[in-house]
């Protein structure tokens, strides 16, 4: 287990099946229409740790947020990334996208793509502290609200002050995590 913060903060660990009904409470509460099911969390832990890596930020309250990345030859794919409302600016998402990062760079991958949409400043100033840099629009991605995504994509060669991974930037007490 890898301590996400300060003393009381989220603590990481590997997402179980065990966790599929709390990852799915927060699913609903985040994403709504376009909340994955139950089967296709499943379907993606059962490729764990072959090509996937799952993981769970838990604090006192219980479940605060969760993280998955798909890593194949030398490229990797943030899939999701996702903190509670009521904990967000607590560090916790940069603590998943950080572990996801050092996991990409552990398998050996050069590059990390993500999908995020086009309306989610938040998640998008996470994502360009970390260096990622949008590279395209993927129209009408999100279902069943047609919403689109912005395609981000992050070199992991990159030379970093923290090293790979590490924000390029500090986040800031705001900072959108």
């Amino acid at each position: 287990m890898t301590p996400a913060g300060p003393a009381g903060a989220a603590v990481l660990r590997p997402m179980t099946a065990a966790d599929i009904p709390a990852v799915l409470a927060l699913e609903h509460d985040l994403f709504g229409a376009e909340a994955w099911s139950a089967q296709m969390l499943e379907g993606e832990l059962r490729q764990q740790p072959a090509s996937r890596h799952y993981l769970v930020a838990e604090d006192d309250a219980g479940m605060a947020g969760y993280a998955g990345l798909l890593a194949a030859s030398r490229q990797a794919d943030v899939l999701t990334l996702a903190v509670a409302a009521g904990r967000w600016g607590r560090g916790i998402g940069s603590a998943l996208l950080t572990a996801l990062l050092a996991e990409a760079g552990r398998r050996g991958c050069t590059e990390v793509f993500l999908e995020v949409r086009h309306d989610n400043d938040r998640a998008q100033r996470l994502y360009l502290r970390y260096g990622f840099a949008q590279v395209g629009i993927r129209r009408g991605y999100y279902q069943p609200s047609g919403a689109d995504a912005l395609v981000m994509r992050l070199d992991l060669a990159a030379p970093r002050a923290g090293g790979p991974g590490a924000p390029e930037r500090p986040g800031r007490p705001d900072s959108p995590d």
